[in-house]
């Protein structure tokens, strides 16, 4: 199914274009439709997450709110609806979405007095990355120059090349990430795992885990919750418990 990944430049008709493109390509337009899930996730009211979520939240909000969490559950959220195909507007898509060959990432940009910065506030403050480098994206479209049917047509175009033809290594490679997400949200979801931070990798759903945890019981739960996730078939656990890392002094 098509992907499509595009930024969230207020004022600049992305939203138009996205609306054909879920015409043209058979695929929905995804934006406010995972702020319930991520709501209940976070147990916050789903106004408060919007405004998280678009860099206009209060400080009492930033404050009580767990941007871990926030960053972990939305990364899985996306992903989710991203391996059915999908518009997706915002939320760092164009960034998660990268490594996914069929996944055409595209910024809609207009002139700066009719812009804002939320897109960029998202992906960095989520991600970590420039929302403007150009280097993240397939295609840029500027509406000042270009009709939203012309901007469309681009993007509908492109979807047809080969070199963004859905194949069975792009779809394992989003599976895998999809993957990935989710098994960080289980370890983010439980009390036992909730603190913990380590390096996680899938292929075909055999799950690696890789990094330092404290105790032995860590290392116990950390097993048992990606063992549980759907999908995984097989965890082969390289996490490391502190204290029985044999010192050099002690050799």
């Amino acid at each position: 199914m098509p992907l499509i990944a595009m930024t969230r430049e207020m004022g600049s008709l992305g939203m138009d274009v996205a609306r054909i493109l879920e015409s043209e390509l058979k695929v929905p337009v995804v934006y406010h439709e995972m702020i319930n899930n991520l709501a209940d996730k976070m147990r916050l009211r789903k106004s408060h997450v919007i405004r998280l979520l678009g860099g206009k939240a209060n400080l009492f909000e930033r404050l009580t709110a767990d941007k871990t969490s926030l960053s972990i559950f939305t990364a899985d959220e996306m992903l989710q609806v991203a391996s059915k195909g999908a518009v997706m507007r915002g939320w760092g898509a164009a960034h998660l979405l990268r490594p996914v060959k069929h996944a055409i990432c595209v910024r809609i940009c207009a002139p700066f007095e009719l812009r804002d910065e939320a897109q960029g506030a998202i992906t960095k403050r989520h991600f970590g990355i420039g929302w403007q480098d150009p280097e993240g994206y397939d295609l840029s479209l500027n509406t000042e120059r270009m009709s939203v049917e012309q901007c469309a047509e681009e993007i509908v175009q492109l979807s047809r090349k080969p070199d963004f033809a859905e194949t069975e290594e792009s779809r394992g490679t989003l599976a895998d990430l999809a993957l990935q997400a989710s098994i960080k949200a289980a370890l983010r979801a439980d009390p036992s795992t909730r603190g913990l931070s380590f390096g996680v990798d899938s292929a075909g759903g055999r799950v690696r885990l890789r990094g330092i945890v404290d105790t032995r019981e860590e290392w116990k739960n950390a097993t048992r919750v990606v063992t549980s996730v759907r999908g995984v078939t097989g965890v082969k656990s390289e996490l490391r418990v502190t204290a029985e890392i044999r010192s050099p002094m002690g050799e």
